[in-house]
C-alpha cells in the first residue's frame, strides 16, 4: 500500500455484506471503464475543489450510448442532463461529477471531448450529464476555479484499475457526517450461479445524518446527541454512480438506482430537506449499447436480465454503495477551509476501537 494512502476500511478488517469484492474493490472492476480525476487545491487562495469523470467505455460513446436509469432521493441539486435520461433511457457523454458551481464548466468540458471525435462533426446538440455537490463550506466556491480544461483533462486521463479516495477530484472540498468526506467506491462480483456479473459504485459524499459503520452507531459515540448540529449539518448532498457489465435496460437500472439509496440508509444518511440525492446507474454490456441514428428503420433486440434474477444486482448495489460511503470517509484528512474553519478526518483509531468492541473486525 502506498505511503500516502490510508488504510481503507476493507483493510482494517471490517467486511460490509457477504457478496465478494472486485480486484480493486472500486467502479473500475467494471470492465472498460475508467475514472479520471483533477484535484484543485492551493490554501493560499481557497481553492478546494475538482472534478471526477467516470467514462462508461473507451469508445465514442455519442455514437455507442448506454442504457441508464437515475433516481433523485432527494431532488435539491443541479444535476445537468437528467431530463434526457429518464425520457430516453441511455447517456451519451461520461459522467462528470464537480461543485455546485462548476456544473456548466463540466458541460463544456463534455462538449469539447465530444467534438474531439472526428466522427461527430455532424454533432449539433448532445445530453451532457454533470452531477454535483456543495463544497461552499471549504471551497472558495463563488471563485469558480473549475474550468472546462479542467474536466476535458479528467477525462481524457481516465484509467482503470484503483481509484484514488478521499479528498481528491470531486470529493476535495466535501465533508460529511460532520467529517471530511470526499470520493469512495466499491465493487461486488455476483456467482457464476447468479450471473457473475460485477456491480461497481462510487460516491461524492457531501451530506449528513447519523453515521452507522457496518451496523455500529459511530457517529452517536462520537458526538453529544441527540441532535448534535442538527444531525451533523445534515443538508448537503451525495452523487451516487452504479455501474454493472449485466445487460440491463433502463427500467431496470431505475431499480437499481433506487437501491443505492438503501445503501446510503445503511451509512446514516438522513436525505434531508437541503440535501441533493442522486444516483445514476447504468450497464456497459455492449449487447445493450444504444446505436446513434440508424441509417434505416431497424428494430433493435438484446437479451436483458429477468425481473426474477434482479435481487443479486440488487444486493451488491446496496452492499457496494454502503462501503464505498465508508471508504470516503476512511480516506479523509484534516482539512482548512477558505474561511480558517478546519474539518476534521474521521478518528479512525476511535472508530476501530469501536468497531472491535463490537465483533465487527475480522480477524487475520
Amino acid at each position: 500500500m502506498p505511503a500516502c494512502r490510508k488504510a481503507r476500511a476493507r483493510e482494517l478488517g471490517i467486511e460490509f455484506g457477504v457478496l465478494k469484492t472486485g480486484t480493486h474493490n472500486a467502479i473500475t472492476d467494471v470492465k472498460g471503464l475508467t475514472v479520471g480525476q483533477v484535484t484543485l487545491k492551493d490554501d493560499a487562495i481557497g481553492m478546494h475543489t475538482g472534478v471526477t469523470a467516470i467514462v462508461p467505455h473507451p469508445n465514442n460513446i455519442f455514437k455507442n450510448k448506454v442504457p441508464a436509469g437515475i433516481f433523485l432521493a432527494n431532488g435539491f441539486g443541479k444535476m445537468a442532463g437528467f431530463p434526457q435520461v429518464k425520457e430516453l433511457g441511455n447517456i451519451e457523454t461520461p459522467i462528470v461529477l464537480t461543485n455546485t458551481l462548476s456544473v456548466a464548466a463540466g458541460i463544456e468540458g463534455i462538449i469539447d471531448y465530444t467534438f474531439s471525435f472526428k466522427e461527430n462533426d455532424d454533432v449539433r446538440s448532445l445530453n451532457a450529464v454533470v452531477g454535483e455537490t456543495n463544497d461552499g463550506g471549504i471551497n472558495d466556491i463563488r471563485s469558480r476555479f473549475v474550468k472546462p480544461e479542467h474536466v476535458l483533462k479528467a477525462i481524457m486521463e481516465a484509467k482503470s484499475g484503483p481509484v484514488e479516495e478521499g479528498p481528491v477530484g470531486a470529493g476535495t472540498g466535501t465533508k460529511a457526517f460532520g467529517f471530511k468526506g470526499g470520493i469512495g467506491t466499491a465493487s461486488r462480483v455476483l456467482p457464476e450461479n447468479m450471473g457473475g456479473w460485477t456491480v461497481g459504485v462510487l460516491v461524492q459524499s457531501n451530506f449528513g445524518g447519523l453515521l452507522n459503520v457496518n451496523g455500529v452507531e459511530v457517529g452517536k459515540a462520537l458526538g453529544g446527541y441527540p441532535y448534535q448540529k442538527e444531525l451533523e449539518c445534515a443538508d448537503g448532498s451525495i452523487m451516487m454512480i452504479v455501474a454493472t457489465d449485466a445487460p440491463l435496460d433502463s427500467r431496470n437500472l431505475e431499480r437499481v438506482a433506487k437501491r443505492a439509496f438503501m445503501g446510503l440508509a445503511k451509512s446514516g444518511g438522513v436525505a434531508s430537506n437541503g440535501s441533493g440525492d442522486f444516483v445514476i446507474a447504468f450497464s456497459t454490456n455492449e449487447s445493450v449499447r444504444v446505436p446513434h441514428n440508424a441509417e434505416k428503420l431497424a428494430l433493435q433486440s438484446a437479451n436483458v436480465v429477468r425481473n426474477d434474477d434482479m435481487t443479486p444486482i440488487f444486493m451488491a448495489t446496496i452492499e457496494a454503495t454502503e462501503e464505498a460511503i465508508i471508504n470516503s470517509l476512511f480516506a479523509g484528512v484534516d482539512v482548512t477551509g477558505f474561511n480558517g474553519v478546519t474539518v476534521k478526518a474521521l478518528p479512525i483509531d476511535e472508530v476501530m476501537n469501536m468497531m472491535n468492541a463490537h465483533n465487527k473486525v475480522r480477524e487475520h
